[in-house]
C-alpha cells in the first residue's frame, strides 16, 4: 500500500507539474491567437487546468480494467466538479480574508510606529485607521477587485454548467440504448460554449505580465515552435502519468476495503484539481480575483461536459450512491454560486462558505458508506 500510496503522489504532482508548462505554453498560444483575456481565462487556461481529470476519466474508461475503469471514470467525472464548485473557490475567499488580515496586521505596525516615535496625534488617527480596518470590513484592494468582476460572465458560466451537469446526473439515473450518443452533444456542447467565448472579444490578452516561456525562459517573445512543442510535451507527460494514476487508484480500492468510486471520489478530484486550485491561490494572491474566478467557471464548464461526455459514451454511466450524493452536492454549491454571482453579493466570506458544501458530502458519505 505504501508504494501504491507514494506512485499516487508522484503522479499527482507530475501531472501538476505538467500542467504549468501546459498553462505557460498556452497563456502564449492565446498571445499568438490574439484572443481576449476572458478566453484565455475561461477557455486556454482552463483547458489546461481541467486537463488531468479529463485525462483520467478518458484513460479509465479506455484503458482501465474492465472490474472497476468505468467506475473510476465517472467517479472522476463527477468527483472534479465538486471540488472546484467547493473546495477551489473556497481557496479564493480564503485568500482574500488572509489578505484583509494582512493589511490589518500592517496597519497596527503603523499605529504602533507612529507611538513609538511619538507622534501622538498621528498615531491618534492611524488608530483609528486600523480599528476601522480590524473591524471586519473589507479592504479597499479587496473591495475593487470584488468590484471589477465581470459577475454577469461569472453567471453565466455557473448557469451553463448547472444545465450540463444537472442533465449528466439525471441520465445517470435511467438506462436507455441510445445513451451512450447522447456522450457526443456534451462535446459539441463545450464546442458552442468556446466559440461564445472567443466571439464575446474584450480586450486583446497581453503579453507584459507573462512569465517567460518555460522552454525558453531567456527570450522575451519565445518562437511559435517552442510554444507548440511545449503544448505537445507536455501533453504526452499528463497523459502518461494519467495511465499509471488510474492503475494505483484501481489497486488501491480493494487495499483499502473500498469501492473503485468510491476512492475516486474522494482522492482523485483531490489530486486532479491541484491546479485549479493553486492557480487560484497564485493569481489572487498577485491581485488577479477575476483571472481566477474565470479559471474555475471555465473549468468547471469543462468537467460539465468533456469527462461527463467520455463516461456517457463509454459507459453504462450509472449515477447512484456516493455518486448521486456528489451530483447533489454540487448541483447545491454550483446554484449557491449563481446566487452569488447574479445579485452581485460576492465576498471574501461568502466564497469561503463553498468549502461547506464538500464537508456536508464528506459527512454524508461518511454515513451511507
Amino acid at each position: 500500500m505504501l508504494l501504491t500510496l507514494v506512485l499516487l503522489l508522484g503522479c499527482a504532482v507530475l501531472i501538476y507539474l505538467a500542467c504549468e508548462w501546459f498553462v505557460n505554453a498556452v497563456e502564449w498560444l492565446g498571445v499568438r491567437m490574439a484572443v481576449g483575456s476572458a478566453a484565455v481565462g475561461t477557455v486556454l487556461a482552463a483547458a489546461g487546468t481541467a486537463l488531468p481529470e479529463s485525462v483520467v476519466t478518458l484513460v479509465a474508461v479506455l484503458f482501465g480494467s474492465e472490474e472497476t475503469g468505468a467506475d473510476v471514470g465517472v467517479g472522476a467525472a463527477l468527483g472534479g466538479p465538486l471540488v472546484v464548485g467547493s473546495l477551489a473557490y473556497a481557496v479564493v475567499g480564503v485568500v482574500l480574508l488572509a489578505n484583509r488580515r494582512a493589511v490589518r496586521r500592517s496597519a497596527g505596525s503603523r499605529v504602533v510606529a507612529a507611538e513609538r516615535v511619538g507622534a501622538a496625534g498621528a498615531a491618534t488617527g492611524s488608530s483609528r485607521g486600523g480599528l476601522a480596518v480590524a473591524a471586519g470590513g473589507p479592504t479597499a484592494a479587496e473591495t475593487a477587485q470584488l468590484a471589477e468582476l465581470d459577475t454577469r460572465s461569472l453567471a453565466r458560466d455557473q448557469a451553463w454548467f448547472l444545465v450540463s451537469f444537472a442533465v449528466a446526473a439525471g441520465l445517470g439515473l435511467v438506462a436507455f440504448a441510445v445513451k451512450p450518443w447522447l456522450g457526443w452533444v456534451f462535446f459539441g456542447v463545450y464546442a458552442v460554449y468556446c466559440w461564445r467565448q472567443v466571439r464575446a472579444g474584450g480586450e486583446t490578452h497581453s503579453a507584459e505580465d507573462l512569465e517567460p516561456l518555460k522552454a525558453q525562459p531567456k527570450r522575451e517573445r519565445p518562437s511559435t515552435t517552442a510554444v507548440v512543442v511545449q503544448v505537445v510535451v507536455s501533453l504526452a507527460v499528463i497523459f502518461a502519468a494519467s495511465q499509471v494514476f488510474v492503475g494505483q487508484l484501481e489497486s488501491l480500492a480493494p487495499q483499502l476495503g473500498l469501492s473503485a468510486s468510491l476512492v475516486a471520489l474522494l482522492l482523485a478530484p483531490i489530486a486532479t484539481e491541484l491546479p485549479e486550485m493553486l492557480n487560484a491561490l497564485i493569481w489572487v494572491r498577485k491581485g488577479k480575483v477575476s483571472l481566477a474566478l474565470g479559471n474555475l467557471a471555465g473549468s468547471m464548464v469543462i468537467q460539465a461536459t468533456i469527462p461527463t461526455g467520455l463516461g456517457l459514451a463509454f459507459t453504462s454511466w450509472h449515477v447512484q450512491g456516493p455518486l448521486l450524493l456528489a451530483a447533489v452536492a454540487t448541483l447545491a454549491c454550483v446554484g449557491y454560486l449563481l446566487v452569488l454571482f447574479t445579485t452581485r453579493r460576492v465576498s471574501a466570506v461568502r466564497l469561503a462558505a463553498a468549502a461547506s458544501a464538500y464537508g456536508a458530502f464528506a459527512v454524508g458519505l461518511a454515513l451511507t458508506t
